[in-house]
C-alpha cells in the first residue's frame, strides 16, 4: 500500500513538491481530523460514536460498506480496448502507425500490411505478457501481508491494514506503520517517523493532549498520526478517522503518481534506448539523402528512410525487458524470494557487497536464555525474576530476547506485583524500563546493553549487599560480561532503582543512579549452512560485511565460528569523527562492525556506494529501516516488523543466506538475457545500416525494397521471442554484473560491420555472379531489370535473416555455440522457424507479394559458406572483445 513511499527511490524534489501542494488544500476529511484533534480524547471518541473497547463487528461491517476498504484508490483498469489504444501512445509504436500511414498515402499497401503487422505483434504481445506479469505479481505482493493490531470489541485483533475502517482502535508500538490517518487517544513517549511524507529525518513527538491548531499545518497536529508514517519508539493508542484515498497520504499518493525516480535499472534501459535514437536519427538522415540524391525519387526516399528507422527500432525491448522481469520474479518465487519491485531484480544480481546483520543470517534466530547471573557470575533467581518482570510488563516490541524470558512460564509476577509506568526502548540509550509497584516500593528495573547500563549505574549488588561502583571495580565486573561474551553470549544488563509509592510518572531521567543486579545471557548458535553460504556468496562475487549492533566480542566469537574473516572489528565509536573518505576506506578494508546505530550503518553502506559498489543491506528490524532504503536492494523477511517489510525492494521467506544465494543468480540470468537482446539488437542493426548506407550510395537500386527492410525486421523481433527462457552461462553468473552503456556502443561498433563484410560479399555475389550488373545495361529490358533488381533484393533479404538469425546463438554465450553451449529448446525453435520461413518464402507465392523471386540452386551453396565463415569471424571477434572489454 505505501511501497512507492518507503521504497525511498522517491526523488526528495518531487516528494517535497506533493507534500507542499497537499498541505495548502485542507480537504473536508482533513478539516474532520483537525476538528476532533481540537477537543479532549474523550469527547473526541463520543463524536466518532465509539468506546475505548473499538468497534462491534456489526459497526465494522457498516463502515465498510460505507467507506471501502482501506487502500489508496486505483485507477478503473481500462477495456481491452482502451488498454491496446493507451499502448499505441507509445513513441515506437507512433513511429510505426506514421510509416503505415505514409505507405497507405503513397499507395503502398503492402508495407502498410507489414508495419500493421508489428505493431499488432508489439502491442498485442506487451499487452499479453505484461497482463499476465502483473496478475503473477500481484499474487506473489499478496504473500506479503502487513497488519496492524486494533481493539475489536473488548480483545486485540491483528488484521490486514486494508480492512481497517474509521472508528477503529489502533494500538501502536515501535516498529509498527501507521496504517491510517488517527486521532491519538493515549501516548507514552511516543515518537514517530514522518520522513516519509516530511523529509524530515528527525523523529516526531506526539502525545494525546488537545492541540493548539492556530498556524499549524494538518501533518503538523502533535495529537494526529498519518498513514505512511512509522512508529519509532514508545507506545499509544488511537481512533481512525480517515482511510484510503481519504487520507493525507492519499492525497500525496495522486499527485505522486507515476513520478517515482528511475532506477539504475530504468536508467540502463534508457541509455540504450537513446543511444540507439541518437544512432537512428543520424543513419535514416544520411540514408534519406543519399536515396534522394543518387535515385532523384524523393517520396520512395522517404518511405526507405522510414522503413529504415524502424530497423534501427528496438520495438521489442520493452516487451523483452517486461517478460524477462516477471519471469525471473516467478522463479524466484519458487527459491523463497518474493520481488515487490521488478526493476529491482537487475540490482540484485549487481550486488557485489551484501551488508546484514547477523542475528538470524549467520546465527539460527533461535535464541535461548542459557543464564541468569549476578556480577560475580553466579545464578540468580533475583535477575530472572526482574528480567522476566521488565518483558512481562513492557508493551513495546518485544524481539526474540524477551520471548526467551518469557518462556519461563514458572514465575508469577502478577501476585504482589503491579505495572506503574514504563520508559520505551530506543537506539540512542539501547535499554528500557518499566516501574513496578513491588513489594512495598515502585521499582524501577532496567534492561539494555551492558555497556549502556553501565552508564547508568552508581552501584552494583551482590546478594543483599549493595557496593559503590568505583572505576577500579567496574573493569572487575566488565571481565564477567566480557567472558560471557567471548564465549558467544548475547549478554544484556539488569539493573533497578527503588523510588517511593508517591512517585506514578517516569521519564528518562530517572534511569540514573541504578543499582546493577546481574546479567542475563543467551545463545543464538550459529547456523550449519552459514559458513557454506559465505564462502558461496564469495564464488558469486558478492563479499559480506557484518553491521550489528551487537557487542564486539560476541560479533567476533560468531563470525570466527562461520568463517567470516573478522581480524579487526570495528566498533561504532571508532567512526566518530571520520571525514566521508576515512570512513570509505575503512567500510572497503573491514568485513566486521558492532556497536553500531541506524546511522552508522546507513553512513557505511552510503561510503561503500561512493566508492562504485552495488550495495544489498539484509535485515528485519526497526533500526535496519535506513539502512534498507540507502542500499540499492533492501531485503527483508516476511516475518519482519511492519516499518522493515515496507522498506524492503525483495522478501525472503526464509531467513537464510542460501536462499539469498539463489535470489541472486535469478537476478544476474534476467539481467543476462535482457543484455543478450540489446546486444544482438544493437550490432545486429549497426552492421545492416552500414550496408544500407554503402548500397544505397553505389548501387542503380535501392539494396532492399521497404518493405522487404519492414518484414525483414518483423521476422527478426519475432526470432527474439524465446530469449526470456533462455540459458545462461554458469561463468556468466559467476560476477555481478552492471550496466555498462559504453560497453555496449563498443559491442556494437566491434560486432555489427562483421554482418556488413559479408552483406557486401551478398552484394558483389549478386551483382557480378548472378549477373544483377545487367540492371544498368543499356539493352535491360523493364521486365529484365524488374527481375535484377527483384533477384538482388532477395538474395540479401535471405542472407540477411539467416546470417542475423543464427548470430542470436553466437552472441548469446562466450562460449562455443552449439558444441559448448545450446540454447534454450524455446529459443532454439523460434531462430530455426524463422530461418526456415525466411528460406522458402522466395519459393512461395507470397513471396511474389513482397517482391521475392526464386533463387538459383548454386546461391545455396554459396549461402552456406558465407554462414560458416560469418559464425566463426564473429565468434573469434566476440571472444577477444570479452577478453579485452569484459562480459559486461
Amino acid at each position: 500500500m505505501f511501497r512507492f513511499i518507503f521504497s525511498g527511490k522517491l526523488h526528495p524534489a518531487i516528494l517535497h513538491k506533493a507534500v507542499k501542494a497537499a498541505a495548502t488544500a485542507i480537504s473536508e476529511h482533513e478539516q474532520k481530523l483537525i476538528e476532533l484533534c481540537t477537543v479532549p480524547a474523550e469527547e473526541a471518541l463520543q463524536r466518532l460514536g465509539v468506546t475505548e473497547n473499538g468497534l462491534s463487528d456489526e459497526q465494522v461491517e457498516t463502515a465498510r460498506e460505507e467507506y471501502g476498504s482501506n487502500i489508496l484508490s486505483h485507477r478503473k483498469e481500462a477495456g481491452i480496448v482502451m488498454e491496446l489504444l493507451q499502448r499505441c501512445r507509445n513513441p515506437l509504436v507512433i513511429q510505426l502507425l506514421v510509416i503505415c500511414v505514409v505507405s497507405l498515402l503513397m499507395g503502398d499497401v503492402r508495407a502498410a500490411t507489414v508495419v500493421g503487422a508489428m505493431v499488432l505483434l508489439s502491442v498485442v504481445l506487451a499487452y499479453v505478457q505484461e497482463h499476465r506479469s502483473s496478475k503473477a505479481v500481484e499474487k506473489l505482493n499478496a504473500m506479503v501481508q502487513t497488519n496492524s493490531l486494533v481493539m475489536r470489541g473488548g480483545k486485540e485483533y491483528d488484521i490486514p491494514i486494508a480492512e481497517i475502517v474509521p472508528g477503529e482502535i489502533v494500538i501502536l508500538q515501535a516498529g509498527a506503520l501507521i496504517p491510517a490517518d488517527l486521532r491519538l487517544i493515549s501516548a507514552k513517549d511516543f515518537f514517530v517517523s514522518q520522513s516519509s511524507l516530511t523529509g524530515e529525518s528527525m523523529p516526531v513527538e506526539k502525545h494525546a493532549e488537545p492541540a493548539d491548531v492556530t498556524g499549524r499545518g494538518v501533518i503538523e497536529l502533535q495529537n494526529a498520526c498519518f498513514q505512511g508514517s512509522n512508529v519509532v519508539s514508545g507506545t499509544a493508542r488511537g481512533v481512525v478517522v480517515n482511510t484510503g484515498s481519504k487520507t493525507h497520504f492519499g492525497s500525496i499518493a495522486e499527485k505522486l503518481s507515476g513520478q517515482r525516480a528511475q532506477t539504475s535499472f530504468d536508467k540502463g534501459i534508457a541509455g540504450f534506448t537513446w543511444l540507439m535514437i541518437r544512432f537512428m536519427v543520424v543513419m535514416v538522415a544520411i540514408v534519406f539523402l543519399i536515396v534522394g540524391v543518387t535515385k532523384h525519387d524523393w517520396a520512395e526516399a522517404l518511405l526507405f528512410a522510414l522503413s529504415v528507422a524502424v530497423g534501427l527500432t528496438p520495438e521489442m525491448l520493452p516487451m523483452i525487458v517486461t517478460v524477462n522481469l516477471s519471469k525471473g520474479a516467478m522463479a524466484m518465487s519458487k527459491k523463497k524470494v518474493i520481488v515487490k519491485r521488478l526493476n529491482s531484480i537487475q540490482n540484485f544480481g549487481a550486488i557485489d557487497i551484501l551488508c546484514t546483520d547477523k542475528t538470524g543470517t549467520l546465527t539460527q534466530d533461535r535464541v535461548i536464555l542459557e543464564k541468569a547471573v549476578d556480577v560475580t557470575n553466579r545464578d540468580s533467581d533475583d535477575v530472572l525474576r526482574y528480567a522476566y518482570m521488565n518483558s512481562y510488563y513492557q508493551t513495546g516490541l518485544r524481539n526474540l530476547l524477551d520471548r526467551s524470558v518469557l518462556s519461563h512460564s514458572d514465575l508469577d509476577v502478577e501476585r504482589g506485583c503491579k505495572k506503574v509506568d514504563e520508559i520505551p526502548f530506543d537506539f540512542q540509550r539501547k535499554r528500557m524500563s518499566v516501574a513496578v509497584d513491588y513489594e512495598g516500593d515502585h521499582v524501577l528495573i532496567c534492561k539494555g546493553a551492558v555497556e549502556d547500563i553501565y552508564k547508568a549505574c552508581t552501584h552494583y549488588q551482590i546478594d543483599e549487599e549493595i557496593h559503590l561502583m568505583i572505576d577500579l571495580i567496574k573493569d572487575d565486573l566488565l571481565e564477567e560480561y566480557e567472558e560471557l561474551s567471548r564465549d558467544g553470549y548475547r549478554v544484556l544488563g539488569i539493573a533497578y532503582r527503588e523510588f517511593p509509592q508517591s512517585k506514578q510518572v517516569f521519564s528518562v531521567a530517572d534511569e540514573s543512579d541504578l543499582i546493577l543486579l546481574g546479567y542475563i545471557a543467551f545463545l543464538d548458535p550459529p547456523k550449519g549452512s552459514a559458513a557454506k553460504a559465505l564462502a558461496s556468496l564469495k564464488q558469486y562475487g558478492v563479499a559480506t560485511k557484518i553491521l550489528t549492533g551487537d557487542n564486539a566480542l560476541v560479533t567476533r566469537k560468531i563470525c570466527k565460528d562461520v568463517g567470516l574473516d573478522e581480524q579487526e572489528v570495528i566498533t561504532g565509536d571508532k567512526l566518530l569523527g571520520l571525514d566521508e573518505t576515512q570512513l570509505g576506506e575503512l567500510a572497503e578494508k573491514n568485513n566486521v562492525f558492532a556497536r553500531l546505530s541506524p546511522s552508522q550503518k546507513e553512513n557505511i553502506i552510503t561510503a561503500l556506494q561512493k566508492r562504485g559498489h552495488v550495495v544489498g543491506y539484509m535485515g528485519d528490524g526497526i533500526n535496519d529501516a535506513l539502512s534498507m532504503r540507502a542500499a540499492d536492494v533492501g531485503i527483508s523477511v516476511d516475518t519482519a516488523v511492519d516499518v522493515a517489510k515496507e522498506s524492503a525492494d525483495i522478501i525472503l521467506l526464509e531467513k537464510s543466506l542460501l536462499v539469498l544465494e539463489d535470489g541472486i543468480i535469478e537476478g544476474r540470468k534476467v539481467f543476462g538475457n535482457i543484455l543478450k537482446y540489446i546486444r544482438m539488437g544493437a550490432s545486429s542493426n549497426f552492421g545492416n545500416m552500414f550496408s544500407v548506407v554503402g548500397g544505397s550510395y553505389f548501387l542503380p537500386f535501392l539494396p532492399m525494397a521497404p518493405i522487404q527492410i519492414l518484414l525483414n525486421n518483423l521476422l527478426y523481433d519475432a526470432s527474439q521471442v524465446g530469449i526470456p527462457a533462455d540459458h545462461v552461462d554458469e561463468e556468466y553468473l559467476r560476477t555481478p554484473r552492471k550496466w555498462n552503456i559504453e560497453n555496449i556502443r563498443r559491442f556494437m561498433i566491434f560486432i555489427g560491420p562483421m554482418s556488413s563484410i559479408f552483406d557486401y560479399a551478398t552484394f558483389f555475389l549478386m551483382l557480378y555472379f548472378f549477373n544483377c550488373k545487367l540492371y544498368s545495361h543499356a539493352g535491360t529490358t523493364p521486365e529484365m531489370k524488374t527481375y535484377y533488381e527483384s533477384l538482388f533484393h532477395t538474395g540479401w533479404f535471405v542472407e540477411s535473416i539467416l546470417t542475423q538469425t543464427l548470430i542470436v546463438h553466437i552472441i548469446r554465450t562466450n562460449r562455443i555455440p552449439f558444441f559448448q553451449s545450446v540454447a534454450s529448446p524455446f529459443l532454439l525453435l523460434t531462430t530455426i522457424i524463422i530461418m526456415i520461413a525466411g528460406a522458402v518464402l522466395p519459393y512461395l507465392p507470397i513471396g511474389s507479394y513482397f517482391g521475392f523471386v526464386p533463387l538459383p540452386a548454386s546461391f545455396w551453396i554459396w549461402i552456406a559458406g558465407f554462414v560458416l565463415c560469418y559464425s566463426v569471424l564473429t565468434h573469434s571477434v566476440k571472444v577477444w572483445f570479452h577478453r579485452k572489454y569484459g562480459m559486461d
